[in-house]
């Protein structure tokens, strides 16, 4: 059986983020007996406290050895689990690349692809950008429209209680607004027209959306269509929209057979609207937690910002004619999706590096970082947030709270890209890919080589 995981400043001003260990207090209970004299109780020992450190690493660190660095990753380099390895390793001060091995080979990105996704939505969008779902009057008695333009944080849960992200629009604020506008409602109709194509991509498989991992892809989608709203990798909803309109029907205390599929007519007016958060929240939850629907949500808004059909090949004909635009080497690069489920995906390390190096790097016209800068706050903490949390945690914590990476997870593909702080203060950026293994040995695999990145002060 196919397993399907989860894929789930000028440089001084790099923030670096120490996770530090609490140290434990054992206390003792003493068996109590009749003194002989009275007792001096002992004074308490000082309070067990976090101390995390956040500091900017120093401008002056020295710049790696690359022959130093090489011969320091020959090592873990070695490592059959890597299986067929490619990677490329970078100075983020100078955009040198310090070091690399078949850069240029396309290979499988798992959800490393959201990488691309994310950097041409910071590219072609501005960060406070939302999506905006509303209701509209029906052309017959008592029907309102349901219309979607692909927020798919949107949630059924109560006010007061947390949908699955923080921060997304409530259909029982529709439902408010619509009870406040008087109308009296009794069908409410779902319109789909906002996405054309395929609701599932190429080198996806159907057994994805029970195991949790993708919806069908549609424009009016609940939690990410996740069936158990709080729960991240919850069987998906094989009908999301229809699913939504019924949620919809609900808070306003009708039947849900009442819903069916349905168009707004031209110039309806709107009787409620809601909106997404801001693009920068969302990239975050995107990248931090590898969302597979809301990438692909996400590259239907590049593709409409760029005029492009919201479909599977807008959106990805989008983000890539992004990146070549903003100056980003794109050759190689092939993409079925923009969440990188697709096992047809294919990525060179170089390009992946490019972007985070870019982001990392000096601010001026040529790199862009200016608008890419965030997305190094979006990556994971290496055994700290998001698909990192438990990586890096235990074993060889070397690299704990001085990486950030955007992982990549498939049944035979294992990458890793980001950034790493050396043991000389400075930055570093990479990119790693393992393919024709499992992730269950090429996962450890990359991870002993990017730690090797952290001990290296290879000068």
């Amino acid at each position: 059986m196919r397993s399907r995981l989860r894929s789930r400043w000028g440089i001084a001003a790099v923030v670096v983020v120490l996770i530090a260990g609490i140290v434990g207090v054992a206390a003792v209970t003493p068996t109590f007996t009749e003194p002989e004299s009275p007792v001096v109780a002992a004074p308490e020992p000082d309070p067990v406290v976090a101390t995390p450190a956040v500091s900017p690493v120093p401008a002056d660190a020295p710049r790696p050895n690359p022959a130093a660095l090489a011969a320091t990753l020959a090592a873990p380099l070695r490592n059959p689990d890597l299986g067929r390895f490619t990677g490329s390793v970078a100075d983020a001060i100078t955009g040198e690349v310090l070091w690399s091995v078949d850069p240029d080979a396309a290979m499988t990105p798992a959800s490393t692809t959201k990488i691309l996704t994310a950097a041409a939505a910071m590219l072609a969008l501005p960060s406070d950008h939302r999506v905006t779902t509303k209701v509209v009057q029906g052309d017959r008695p008592g029907q309102v429209i349901l219309v979607g333009e692909g927020d798919p944080t949107l949630t059924a849960q109560p006010v007061g209680t947390p949908g699955f992200y923080d921060g997304g629009a409530r259909i029982d604020d529709l439902a408010d607004q619509i009870r406040r506008s008087g109308a009296q409602v009794s069908s409410i109709g779902v319109d789909l027209g906002a996405y054309s194509g395929p609701s599932s991509a190429e080198g996806w498989f159907p057994g994805d959306v029970a195991a949790g991992y993708i919806a069908p892809i549609e424009p009016l989608t609940l939690d990410g269509g996740r069936t158990v709203p709080t729960v991240d990798e919850s069987p998906r909803s094989a009908t999301p929209g229809l699913d939504t309109g019924r949620a919809l029907a609900r808070a306003l205390g009708l039947d849900p057979a009442v819903v069916t599929a349905a168009s707004a007519p031209s110039g309806a007016g709107s009787l409620a609207t809601v909106q997404s958060a801001p693009l920068r929240q969302r990239l975050g939850q995107m990248l931090g937690f590898s969302d597979n629907v809301l990438a692909e949500a996400v590259g239907r808004e590049v593709a409409a910002a760029e005029g492009a059909p919201a479909s599977f090949d807008g959106a990805t004909d989008a983000v890539l004619a992004t990146l070549r635009d903003n100056g980003v080497d794109v050759a190689g690069v092939r993409l079925a999706d923009t969440s990188g489920l697709s096992v047809d995906n294919r990525i060179p390390a170089r390009v992946l590096s490019s972007i985070v190096t870019a982001a990392a790097g000096p601010v001026d016209g040529r790199t862009h970082a200016d608008a890419l800068r965030p997305m190094l706050d979006y990556l994971p903490v290496a055994g700290a947030t998001g698909t990192l949390a438990a990586r890096y945690a235990s074993g060889d914590r070397t690299a704990a709270g001085w990486l950030r990476a955007k992982t990549g997870t498939l049944s035979n593909a294992s990458a890793l890209a980001g950034y790493v702080v050396d043991e000389s203060g400075r930055v570093l950026t990479f990119a790693l890919m393992s393919n024709d293994r499992p992730p269950d040995v090429g996962r450890p695999a990359l991870d002993a080589v990017a730690s090797t990145l952290r001990s290296c002060g290879c000068t």
